[in-house]
């Protein structure tokens, strides 16, 4: 591991990486703490902070340019700012606690946990970061294929909390 392909990338893709490591860890202490609390809100409105910066430095980071200046991964710039918008709308303008707690869920899964295995393919800068630009095709798919799995094993527990237990009875 070593982190010079970061410090010498340029600032966008490190004030990118940065913000999306912060919302990683704090997403997941706002995910697993109890929730309605005074600290569940102040991490809530950091962690929303984060990934605006996160989607928003995206837009800025054109090395994979596919359409114009933009590749696929950017519609996840569309898809963050309208789950992060729904999660808030949901809480603030309806007090529906059920959508909120769907909408953030969905914006940390799909924007930062399954995205983010992405990172790690040859290639990419976190690849080179994690596993050295020679490190091929092996240590990527291993990698990708554990965030798969635990992308997959959050999503059905989270999932199941936001089913009432009544409804889980067969």
């Amino acid at each position: 591991m070593s982190l010079t392909p970061l410090l010498s990338a340029s600032s966008v893709i490190q004030i990118h990486a940065g913000a999306a490591i912060a919302a990683f860890v704090i997403g997941a202490l706002v995910l697993w703490r109890r929730k309605g609390t005074a600290l569940h809100k102040a991490l809530g409105r950091i962690w929303v902070v984060l990934m605006l910066v996160v989607a928003t430095s995206a837009l800025f980071i054109n090395e994979i340019r596919t359409i114009g200046p933009f590749s696929p991964i950017h519609l996840f710039v569309i898809v963050t700012y309208v789950g992060i918008g729904r999660g808030l709308w949901a809480i603030i303008i309806k007090r529906d606690v059920a959508a909120h707690r769907s909408a953030m869920q969905a914006v940390y899964v799909g924007a930062l946990l399954l995205t983010g295995a992405f990172t790690l393919l040859p290639g990419r800068r976190m690849h080179d970061v994690l596993f050295g630009a020679d490190a091929g095709w092996t240590p990527s798919l291993i990698a990708i294929g554990l965030a798969l799995v635990a992308t997959m094993m959050l999503w059905r527990r989270l999932r199941r909390q936001a089913i009432p237990p009544q409804m889980l009875r067969p």
